[in-house]
């Protein structure tokens, strides 16, 4: 996918759609019902990799783990640092819960 296209009305639709939910049950049943099982796995092992990555633990740890590939760790660690700013977001705001 383009970048371009996670900046359409489209996108901002289904970004604010995840907004309007109130609980993690809720955010649960939505996600279960919009992605397939492989990639709700994905995104599940990737906010446990980056938590991991933020901890500074090393990627051979994280692999074993996770079950994570050393090439998933790299990708997410490169995000983390040289993203959007999206994993920081939401790193601190999971320790402010």
């Amino acid at each position: 996918m383009l970048e371009k296209e996670l900046t359409t009305q489209e996108a901002r639709e289904m970004y604010e759609a995840i907004c309007s939910l109130q609980t993690a049950e809720e955010c649960g049943k939505f996600m279960r019902d919009l992605c397939t099982l492989s990639e709700l796995r994905s995104m599940i092992e990737r906010l446990q990799v980056v938590k991991r990555v933020a901890a500074q633990e090393p990627y051979r740890s994280i692999a074993s783990a996770t079950g994570a590939s050393t090439a998933t760790i790299t990708r997410v660690a490169h995000w983390l640092n040289h993203g959007t700013g999206g994993y920081p977001l939401v790193l601190e705001r999971m320790k402010q819960k």
